[in-house]
């Protein structure tokens, strides 16, 4: 047992006092690549996965078909949810993320976001000439958090921990 500041701890309660959480949902979306997108619209809620990339602000980027439900919902219902699952495999500590907040379809090719989703899906870099054909009618689309709570049961038990986001 070691002490802090008068205060008697063992190691892994020292541990958890200086892990960065950001660290650890920064971990979540580098390593995971589906998103559960839940949305509302007239005929209720509705859940679709996506292929997401994030970026520096814990923004989650994602391609999708204008007609598909999800994105015309957005159009009617900006508020969203979102489930992030790293972890899946049987006997090991769950280690998620759970979102909330707004999203919005972006206008215009976005080549930097073109790169990183080929990428994170393992294909070559492609000619941006043929940026459109990539493209192929999807939209690209914006969740900006209002609240991440992340689910870190090898560090913190069933007790998720709420993410201070700084805009």
């Amino acid at each position: 047992m070691q002490s802090f500041q008068g205060v008697s701890m063992n190691n892994k309660f020292v541990i958890l006092l200086s892990m960065n959480l950001v660290d650890r949902v920064k971990k979540v979306l580098n390593e995971s690549h589906l998103m559960s997108l839940g949305t509302f619209d007239d005929d209720g809620v509705w859940v679709a996965d996506i292929i997401f990339l994030y970026d520096d602000s814990l923004n989650i980027y994602w391609l999708s078909s204008p007609d598909c439900r999800h994105s015309r919902a957005i159009l009617k219902n900006d508020k969203v949810a979102g489930t992030i699952t790293y972890s899946n495999k049987k006997n090991e500590a769950n280690l998620g993320l759970q979102i909330e907040g707004k999203a919005e379809r972006l206008e215009g090719i976005r080549p930097d976001l073109i790169l990183k989703h080929l990428t994170k899906r393992g294909h070559k870099m492609p000619d941006m000439s043929k940026a459109l054909e990539i493209l192929d009618g999807d939209c690209w689309y914006i969740l900006t958090p209002t609240k991440i709570e992340l689910i870190d049961e090898e560090n913190f038990g069933f007790k998720r921990q709420s993410v201070n986001l700084i805009k």
